[in-house]
């Protein structure tokens, strides 16, 4: 059905377009928010994933489209990572034109999505998520969370599947002796 519609698209049927946006819009939203943490980076990673499937439709050769799409925002929410961690802001600055505005900071810790999070999977383990070092983290999601294929995860992350499956034991033991201490 994702070829009929990438084929559709590449016609010009923008409808067709639509209706994969549609398609992973949400799964999409929920792999970048569970990676970054922030619903507004997540929004943005969204919205840039579909962009450039847009502007790569005319070269996507593969045969399958979702671990396509997934590499696609894997990879934005990794340079979205990256970038994050080095930019600072000074929390004391004020801001606006004249530097008259003082900042203030949103209290995120209660987000409904944190909550709904934190019920699922319990604040223990997805802290433990979090304190992953990237590489980990995506594999973990990818698999445990998205409920992905060691090769779809392969496929979208470029690596062999051994490498894939050595990162998930790691990834796995990681969890086990930090959830070990936080008993």
């Amino acid at each position: 059905m994702d070829l009929r519609l990438l084929e559709r698209c590449r016609q010009g049927h923008l409808e067709a377009f639509g209706d994969l946006v549609s398609r992973y819009q949400s799964r999409i939203h929920t792999l970048a928010y569970r990676m970054l943490h922030s619903r507004e980076e997540a929004e943005d990673v969204t919205q840039e994933t579909f962009l450039n499937v847009y502007r790569a439709l005319g070269t996507f050769q593969g045969e399958r489209f979702s671990p396509w799409i997934y590499k696609i925002a894997s990879n934005l929410c990794l340079d979205f990572l990256r970038r994050r961690r080095h930019s600072t802001v000074s929390l004391n600055a004020p801001i606006g034109p004249e530097g008259d505005i003082p900042r203030e900071i949103a209290d995120e810790t209660q987000l409904p999505e944190d909550v709904a999070l934190a019920g699922a999977l319990g604040l223990d383990v997805q802290r433990a998520i979090d304190a992953l070092p990237p590489k980990y983290r995506t594999v973990i999601v990818l698999r445990h969370i998205e409920d992905l294929t060691y090769e779809e995860i392969a496929e979208i992350m470029v690596l062999p599947l051994g490498t894939v499956k050595t990162r998930l034991f790691r990834a796995r033991e990681i969890l086990r002796v930090s959830l070990a201490r936080s008993d």
